[in-house]
């Protein structure tokens, strides 16, 4: 039993985190408390990229965008595949943060098969992204992944693209649920259709039934700390990136939508409590041909959108329900051709001005091209906004710079309406011999199926995961021997 002073220190201990709680008003793990003073540190580290750009030598200069993130990872003294966990240093934003797979082993994917979603083979991407234990997951070869079920991610995981032509389509496509850290980077996902009915491996030790997926490129449930850089997305049943159920501290950076009706939905339903922690950024984006709607759509939350590029809608550009608090500053807004459609903004399933007239939608530094026009509302700007705002860039001189290499580096453009499956040129077939750690021994290439669709080779003996961190060391060629 408690002694009575014990009892009295412990109660006043809760109250006084109670009334913590409430004075932040945190309603999510992973929340800031100052969601403004967050949109102020975006800028002033594009500005002192910039700044450093403007500075450096003509050698330098030439690797050098002004972009905050690229130019974190890639221009360093050393090459960046000799160092890849250097990215989970660059991330900006409410991601800011997120570790992935940092410090942990490296993974080489070698079979792009996905034959046993239930019991995932060693050297899948599958089998990779359910371990318990972080993991920077990396890619033997051009893969083309065919996913029969949806792709259940574990906590501490990257999957890095990098250096691979790596293309991800399917049923299902991502799942990211009741998880944290995860970084995804540098791939193609599309033609994504709606997955379930079957059971699915979440961990080396458990799998279960799965309920009816949607559809998404990337759907984000109940997650914190998740950063999506560099990839390029199209062609889905239904959004291309989805963060709902209380998902917060996300980063939506670098990316090419293109060809999608609903690009983005971010919150769960007006009336879900937990999306008001909800904060997501959205820096550095391109938003390109044949997208309709939601780029993106906000129920609660805070989001920052910072410098994209909305060359292209066809109802609007950014939208909300719910009372969601949208900062945008120094992003490029194309409007369409059509007459009815110039207005950026769209309150959804509002009747009038009065229900929405006291929602925060902020413009700053916004540049409105063919019309485009912002409908702002709310009852001004903070001081910690007004200062962010005094410090940003001409929005005109940077989205261009800025947005650049959005989407997978070197990869295609899919900007004549094409669907992903129309790509060419990429290996679809399996896994090769023995992978080691990045830098290291090395895998071999993919065993079959030269072109897209091509039949699967077979995977040979495997050191999925070889080396330490950093890849500085090969992994064993001994038969599935998957952890070096």
């Amino acid at each position: 039993m408690l002694l009575p002073r014990f009892s009295t220190t412990i109660i006043l201990l809760c109250l006084f985190l109670f009334t913590l709680l409430e004075a932040t008003n945190l309603t999510l793990p992973h929340q800031h408390p100052s969601p403004d003073s967050v949109a102020l540190h975006v800028l002033s580290t594009i500005n002192a990229s910039l700044s450093r750009r403007q500075l450096s030598s003509s050698s330098s200069s030439s690797c050098r965008t002004g972009n905050p993130i690229d130019d974190c990872w890639r221009c360093t003294s050393s090459d960046w595949s000799s160092n890849r966990q250097r990215l989970a240093d660059c991330s900006i934003g409410f991601g800011r943060g997120t570790l992935g797979g940092k410090n942990g082993k490296i993974y080489v994917v070698t079979d792009s098969s996905d034959s046993n979603p239930s019991n995932p083979s060693p050297g899948t991407l599958r089998h990779a992204v359910i371990q318990e234990e972080p993991l920077w997951i990396v890619f033997s070869s051009n893969m083309l992944i065919r996913l029969k079920h949806e792709l259940i991610i574990n906590s501490y995981k990257t999957i890095d693209g990098r250096g691979s032509a790596v293309h991800i389509t399917g049923n299902g496509c991502l799942t990211v649920q009741y998880v944290q850290h995860v970084i995804i980077h540098n791939v193609h996902i599309y033609d994504c259709k709606p997955s379930g009915g079957a059971v699915i491996a979440a961990t080396p030790t458990k799998s279960g039934r799965r309920g009816r997926s949607d559809g998404d490129g990337i759907s984000i449930f109940g997650s914190q700390k998740i950063w999506i850089d560099h990839c390029s997305m199209s062609h889905c049943t239904d959004g291309l990136i989805d963060a709902v159920m209380g998902s917060t501290a996300i980063t939506i950076s670098n990316n090419y939508f293109a060809h999608h009706d609903e690009v983005m939905l971010l919150g769960h339903d007006d009336s879900y409590g937990p999306d008001t922690g909800m904060q997501v950024t959205i820096a550095f984006n391109h938003f390109g041909q044949g997208l309709v709607q939601r780029m993106p759509r906000c129920r609660r939350g805070y989001i920052h959108v910072v410098n994209n590029d909305f060359t292209s809608w066809k109802m609007y550009a950014i939208g909300g329900s719910g009372n969601p608090t949208i900062n945008s500053q120094g992003n490029r807004y194309i409007a369409p051709s059509d007459p009815s459609a110039k207005e950026v903004t769209k309150r959804v399933d509002s009747k009038d001005d009065g229900e929405w007239s006291n929602w925060n939608w902020r413009t700053e530094g916004d540049l409105m091209e063919n019309g485009a026009f912002f409908v702002a509302s709310g009852g001004g700007v903070s001081a910690l906004y007004s200062k962010a705002s005094s410090v940003e860039p001409k929005a005109s001189a940077l989205v261009d710079q800025l947005t650049r290499n959005a989407g997978v580096f070197g990869g295609p453009r899919d900007d004549q309406g094409q669907s992903g499956d129309s790509y060419s040129g990429y290996g679809g077939g399996g896994g090769g011999g023995g992978g080691g750690g990045v830098g290291g021994g090395g895998g071999g290439g993919g065993g079959g199926g030269g072109g897209e669709g091509g039949s699967s080779g077979s995977n040979g003996g495997t050191s999925a995961i070889g080396g330490t961190t950093r890849g500085s060391s090969t992994g064993s060629s001994d038969d599935n021997n998957v952890f070096g």
